[in-house]
Formats: C-alpha cells, structure tokens, sequence
C-alpha cells in the first residue's frame, strides 16, 4: 500500500498502531507500507520519503522495530531515544502514549500482544526500549525475516509450526530486549509437588496434537505458571514445553512406522519447519532416521 495523502497515512497508522496525530514536513511526501500475519504477530514493512512527527495515544500492543535506513527519534516512558540504522527499538510498552520525529524510514515492524509473551513465558514485561547490543538487533531481525519470508509462506496452514515459530520469536525478543521477570513465591514452590506434574502430564499427552502453551499446561495443572516450571524441574529436570516437545516425537515416530504421510508432512504435523531439525531430534531419540523408519514399515 503506497500513500502520498497524510490524512489517509494517519488514518492506516492508527489502524496499524493505535490512535495518532500527524504533522507532514514535506511536500510530494510518499508512504509504503506491507503487512503479513504468523499467526498471532504481525510483520509490517514501512518505508518512505517523507518526514513525519508523530503523536501516539496509548498503544494496545509491543510494537518492536528494526531501523534499515532513515532516521527515528522518539519520547517513551519519560525517555527519549536516537534509532540509527542497524539498530532495533521498542516504540513504547502496552498502554503508554510516545511521539516521533520519522524521517525517510526504511523499517522493519513486529506487532504482539502481552498476552503472546505470557502464552511463551508468563509474567514478563518487557522494560527498556533499546536492544542490549547490535549484535543482538541484527540476529532478532535475521530471525524475523526467517519466519516472515520462509516459515510463514510455507507453514501457515500448521498450526504447530505456526506455534513453534511464535515461541522462537518470542524468545529471540526476550534476548534482545530488557525485561523484567516475576519473583518466586512460597505458593509457586508449595505447587510444585509431584501430583502436579502428573496432572500435566496427563493433559499434555492428550493434546499434543492441539497447539497448547505453557499457560494452557499450567491452567490443566491448577497452578500457576511459574508453578508448573519449578515443577517439570524439580521432579523430571526439563520443562514443560520441552516435555510436550518429546512427546510429538513420539508420535511423530508413530505416524512414520505406519506411513502416515512422508517426512517432510509429519515433520510439518508435528511442528517441525525444518526437516533437517526434525532427522536430528529423531535420530538423537530412535538412533535412525526418519526416512528409515518410514522405508522400514
């Protein structure tokens, strides 16, 4: 979508981002803008001609950035911040207002929701709006154009990959942002006894073909999230996720013994988007391959 109005500019980033004001410095300015949806998290790209100053009413979700070309200067949370190119941002958390000064950007968005991060890792929010080095900003940006352009074209019709690739995004986020991690309580250590553990057990086996999180776990569990971690720790030194992740091996495993599709579709069933992962993961359990498997039947 290509823009050269800045009413209707304002109109589509509002729409994007939440309510904002925009003041044009510039005549003949233009605006591009591309948006693409994995699952829960949204990619846009923007870029332009044109010098804005942008006002934000309070935003509904993270908005994250990584800044190619063009230069972003903006007020968040009582701090102001300079993006230069090569470097990654977060315009503001959830619910707090920012303003800009945009001028001829070329840049990468990711949009999400408190309630994806909570689904991956609950209780965290993240606190700073400055990746802790650009070494960081450049490796989460590979990791989001990995999944905008190869996973999501390819595997949006699986809802475990689609899964698998918001937990990797999220984590990667996790290592490029500051954030700030609830402390252990007395109930979450008095929760993580073995019937606990068995109860998610017992769900995680039953839905391991549903796309389920850690929160789901811990809701089936009755306990709270940093509960069910201590738990899946304490009593079997894994956790939770990485449980479920065994367990559609495992049936990974038996839908290859009776040819239940080819390798790359149960791979991709089982949320696997790269095959080359899932024959490491197999033959690090079965000590074969998965194509041995399925020729052996």
């Amino acid at each position: 979508m290509e823009l050269t109005d800045l009413d209707a500019a304002q109109e589509v980033l509002s729409a994007a981002y939440g309510t904002m004001r925009i003041d044009g410095g510039r005549e003949r300015s233009w605006m591009r803008m591309a948006s693409q949806l994995l699952g829960p998290i949204r990619f846009d790209e923007v870029s332009g001609s044109i010098e804005l100053e942008v006002t934000s009413e309070p935003q509904p979700s993270y908005i994250f950035g990584h800044l190619d070309n063009g230069r972003v200067r903006y007020r968040a949370d009582g701090e102001e911040h300079l993006v230069a190119p090569g470097e990654a941002f977060l315009t503001a958390k959830p619910g707090l207002p920012y303003r800009a000064a945009i001028d001829d950007p070329q840049a990468m968005l990711v949009v999400l929701d408190q309630s994806v991060v909570d689904g991956v890792v609950g209780g965290v929010c993240f606190s700073g709006c400055d990746a802790v080095s650009r070494r960081a900003a450049a490796s989460w940006r590979s990791m989001c154009v990995h999944l905008r352009d190869e996973v999501l074209p390819v595997f949006h019709h699986e809802p475990l990959v689609v899964a698998n690739a918001t937990r990797l995004l999220v984590a990667t986020t996790l290592a490029t942002f500051p954030h700030s991690t609830p402390e252990e309580q007395a109930a979450d250590r008095r929760d993580a006894h073995p019937l606990t553990v068995r109860r998610a057990i017992a769900f995680i086996e039953d839905n391991a073909a549903k796309n389920i999180s850690v929160a789901d776990i811990a809701h089936a569990a009755r306990v709270s999230i940093r509960a069910i971690q201590l738990a899946f720790r304490r009593h079997l030194d894994t956790t939770p996720m990485a449980y479920l992740r065994r367990v559609r091996l495992s049936c990974a495993h038996a839908d290859l013994r009776v040819g239940n599709g080819s390798v790359t579709a149960i791979a991709a069933r089982w949320g696997y988007a790269r095959p080359s992962v899932f024959a490491a993961h197999y033959r690090a359990a079965y000590g074969v391959s998965p194509s041995r498997t399925l020729r052996s039947r």
